[in-house]
């Protein structure tokens, strides 16, 4: 099978990240990295063997790429997704996607006009153990669903300066609950704060709520001294646990406790090999880019709802 030609705009650490799996991907041929920091452009470039861009503009007239990571701030994401899409480059676009929920239409709007493949980085829902949860929950092996619960706290991450908690960390979670129950939910209510980064918020807890009543919460700060990244799934038969960094997975019932062994896999490979194939095979997308602007929408809802004290509607 040809390799598919890709390129990363952005080379932080995650861009970085982006790079070397496809540089260890046997199908595709990385090509080119691109960061406006020429020193760490060049740097990335040299250690993958490929060439390096300070201009993704130019980088994208480059007709051997085909697909495009974008991992920049999150304030530029949108801005260089819609570089790449109105250069006829596929394009898989790191949370959250955009500024606002308007110009993450407009990035899917671009896509479908261009004909191309637009995703968005919610890197969870290729965990196996959240696959797992998901198809316990839509086959009822835990009874009816009566609540979702994610914990998703560490410290201030040195790599954020341009958005907070919610739009960082707590829009993976809307993301994995929107997975998990396979339904949308109609109000967010939240409290956010600053307690030590005057900036942005650096905490959230999130409540969502859907139409037959169901309930999640999330909990996400850059606050708590050592990093946790949970998952409790509550149905009415059992209860499912699921520990993000580990990947281990615990079933609870009435009669037992089971810990299925689902071997460990690097999510960003998968994720990104999942990308590969869908540009290359046309295969059926895990994560559309409605999804990315659903998780926006209510990643917004909640910065609104702590601000207006209510709850926020969503439809």
């Amino acid at each position: 099978m040809k390799e598919l030609g890709v390129a990363v705009v952005g080379t932080g650490f995650w861009g970085k990240n982006h790079a070397r799996v496809y540089k260890e991907l046997q199908s595709t041929e990385l090509i080119a990295v691109c960061d406006a920091n020429a020193e760490r452009a060049k740097n990335v470039a040299a250690q993958f063997g490929v060439k390096a861009y300070t201009s993704s503009s130019r980088m994208l007239r480059n007709e051997e790429i085909e697909a495009v990571s974008i991992c920049t701030w999150s304030t530029s994401l949108a801005k260089e997704a819609f570089k790449a899409l109105n250069a006829g480059k596929h394009v898989l676009v790191e949370k959250p996607m955009a500024t606002h929920v308007n110009q993450a239409e407009r990035l899917v709007e671009a896509a479908e006009k261009n004909g191309l493949y637009l995703t968005v980085g919610f890197l969870m829902r290729f965990i196996p153990g959240l696959q797992h949860i998901r198809e316990a929950v839509v086959n009822k092996r835990i009874g009816e669903l009566v609540c979702v619960t994610a914990k998703r706290v560490s410290q201030w991450p040195e790599r954020i300066g341009d958005v907070g908690v919610v739009k960082d960390t707590a829009i993976h979670d809307i993301d994995v609950m929107r997975y998990v129950s396979n339904e949308d939910p109609i109000a967010v209510y939240a409290k956010t704060g600053s307690m030590r980064h005057k900036k942005f918020e650096d905490y959230a807890q999130i409540m969502l709520t859907f139409e037959d009543g169901k309930t999640a919460f999330i909990e996400s700060n850059w606050l708590t001294p050592y990093k946790t990244r949970t998952l409790t799934v509550t149905g009415s038969e059992a209860i499912m646990r699921l520990d993000y960094i580990t990947q281990e997975l615990w079933i609870e019932s009435a009669k037992e406790t089971l810990q299925p062994r689902l071997p460990w896999q690097e999510p960003l490979k998968l994720e990104l090999q999942h990308f590969v194939d869908c540009v290359s095979e046309r295969a059926k997308p895990l994560i559309k880019a409605s999804d990315g602007v659903k998780a926006l929408q209510a990643a917004e809802a909640a910065l609104q709802s702590s601000v207006k004290n209510r709850a926020v509607k969503l439809r």
